[in-house]
């Protein structure tokens, strides 16, 4: 008679290959999605760089502007992801980035702040419900003990927008720049606007609504990822529409989310107004130097997410990285007048700011199911999101009131920390246990 480890080594060799494919399939194209999404949502940091002084805008307007995009993204999110469930995420996610991609473009006809708050706004209820729908597609395919690394891959689009986007955002408002009497800026909107569109439509023939419509992969597999996320929602004591929008522990990682996203999107929307700050001023330049920090946080979203995984433990893997990117903006503003340690510190910061957005989104999931994930993921998301408008505005107006952006990217700092410490609110065993391998 076998021994249960000699009949336990081939099934967990079949599992492996099959997740493994699933990762090769899924992943890919989901990072250039997200890649897509994330570029054309902070694009308007460079385009900043140009279009303020050709539109006479002020810091403040600017500020307000980056962050009424979350005010649409805000009001949709929720009932976005609530259609995905009856339409199914192929159709729905190619919708999204259709939408979005076509007005991302448009942006380049902005002529005045109202014009430019329309767009913003626009533009924000077109990408609502992007992310949740992706977050809760890969619940669809993968069990929490595989989630960790999955999410993080899968979030380095975040990072990656910034690797890619800050240098061709660069180059393409230096060599674009008058070309049909168009301003840099507007080329910006209009070439980065339109891969949207295309990699919209090319989703609603490369998606599978569920694992059962997936022919790419054997019968076998397909009822073994099914049986081992059946398994999992057993253990789901939330399942309801109602059970994610009102459980306290689900209003609690809202509260922490929102805390962590104060720090991001601070980073996102003023990253190159900072390196300009410090001594640097030709675009492409300063979207080079954007990308280094970026760079890193990718490596280190990988690494924490793989560690996470392997130890089965996902609160201090989130709260060291929020303390962490505290530290990192702390030292920015300390050294904002050299640009060499701005950008190590700065380097820092992102890394960690990154690294708590991806390890976050382990947590939702591991507490809901069905179309309470649906819920309470988009809600965690919307919630987050509101740091979106609060954070850009108020480093708008301290830079607009005091001259200077350092106050506001200690106000950020200190965000993370609170994020960091509320983390530890949330009962060990209630997220770690989903994460550990049998």
């Amino acid at each position: 008679m076998q021994s249960p480890s000699a009949t336990a080594a081939p099934f967990a060799a079949a599992e492996s290959e099959t997740y493994t494919r699933v990762m090769w399939r899924l992943l890919p194209f989901l990072f250039l999605c997200y890649l897509c999404a994330y570029l054309d949502r902070i694009n308007v940091g460079y385009a900043k760089l140009q279009m303020m002084q050709d539109l006479g805008l002020s810091d403040a307007v600017y500020g307000l502007g980056a962050g009424i995009f979350f005010v649409g993204y805000l009001l949709f999110e929720v009932p976005s992801n609530l259609i995905l469930l009856r339409v199914g995420a192929r159709r729905w996610i190619a919708r999204i980035m259709v939408t979005w991609g076509v007005i991302s473009a448009a942006m380049m006809f902005v002529k005045s702040p109202t014009s430019f708050y329309i767009m913003r706004f626009l533009l924000g209820v077109a990408e609502a419900g992007f992310i949740p729908a992706i977050l809760l597609y890969l619940t669809y395919w993968f069990p929490a003990s595989r989630r960790s690394k999955v999410t993080a891959l899968f979030l380095t689009g975040i990072p990656m927008s910034g690797v890619i986007g800050g240098p061709l955002s660069g180059w393409i408002m230096s060599a674009m720049h008058g070309s049909h009497g168009w301003a840099g800026w507007q080329w910006l909107f209009l070439l980065e606007g339109i891969p949207t569109v295309l990699v919209g439509v090319i989703a609603y023939f490369y998606l599978d609504d569920k694992v059962a419509d997936a022919k790419w992969l054997t019968a076998q597999q397909r009822a073994m990822i099914e049986t081992n996320l059946a398994a999992e929602s057993r253990g789901h004591a939330l399942h309801s529409v109602r059970d994610g929008l009102t459980n306290p522990r689900i209003l609690l990682l809202s509260v922490i989310y929102f805390f962590f996203t104060m720090g991001l999107y601070g980073v996102s929307f003023w990253l190159p107004t900072i390196v300009k700050a410090s001594g640097v001023s030709d675009p492409l330049d300063i979207g080079l130097l954007s990308a280094i920090p970026y760079a890193a946080a990718t490596v280190s979203m990988i690494l924490v997410g793989q560690r996470s995984d392997a130890r089965g433990e996902r609160r201090w893997h989130l709260a060291v990285p929020g303390v962490l990117g505290a530290a990192g903006l702390c030292l920015s503003v300390a050294f904002a007048g050299n640009t060499a340690l701005a950008m190590l510190a700065l380097t820092i910061g992102t890394m960690g700011i990154m690294t708590t957005i991806s390890q976050f989104w382990t947590l939702p999931p591991a507490i809901l199911g069905g179309a309470a994930a649906a819920a309470g993921i988009a809600l965690a998301n919307s919630v987050g999101s509101i740091s979106g408008v609060i954070s850009p505005y108020l480093i708008g107006w301290v830079q607009s009131s005091t001259g200077t952006t350092g106050n506001g990217v200690l106000v950020l700092a200190a965000s993370l920390v609170i994020g960091g410490m509320l983390v530890f609110t949330v009962p060990a065993s209630l997220v770690n246990s989903a994460a550990r391998k049998d």
